[in-house]
């Protein structure tokens, strides 16, 4: 699966990674372990978009201690943008606007995740943060695969 840098140079130094399944009406946000293993979903952040929520992001990435944040890429089953796609590009833009260069934004392709979020109910966690988790979980995968 493709990958986008969206922010700062490097590695995005130590820490947890944060990923995000986007909408205009609230984020899935899935976080994970110090070591990058494991990827655990955390509560919704409602209308990311706005001001507010711009802000309850930042608040999140502080409070983890996040490094790195990876936002969902929706794509079509042929790989295509959608709008859909280029909100979440701009989205992500913004929330790099607002972070700063010193935590990388990274643009990663979710096809599929919202489908496996729902095959694994759990009352403990919303669907769009299953959904995040399932993002972050591949991400970290790929990467460890890259990194080997």
């Amino acid at each position: 699966m493709a990958s986008d840098e969206r922010s700062a140079d490097g590695d995005g130094g130590p820490g947890r990674v944060l990923a995000l399944d986007f909408g205009s009406a609230r984020c899935g946000c899935a976080v994970s372990d110090p070591g990058g293993t494991l990827a655990t979903p955390i509560d919704l952040v409602p209308r990311p978009g706005t001001r507010r929520g711009l802000s309850a992001l930042a608040d999140l990435v502080a409070r983890w201690e996040v490094g790195r944040v990876v936002v969902g890429l929706p794509r079509s089953l042929s790989g295509e943008d959608s709008e859909q796609t280029r909100e979440a590009r701009d989205f992500a833009h913004r929330l790099a606007e607002r972070l700063g260069p010193r935590v990388p934004i990274e643009l990663y392709d979710e096809r599929f995740t919202t489908r496996l979020a729902g095959r694994d109910p759990d009352p403990r966690a919303a669907e769009d943060s299953r959904a995040a988790a399932h993002l972050l979980q591949d991400w970290l995968t790929a990467r460890d695969r890259r990194d080997s």
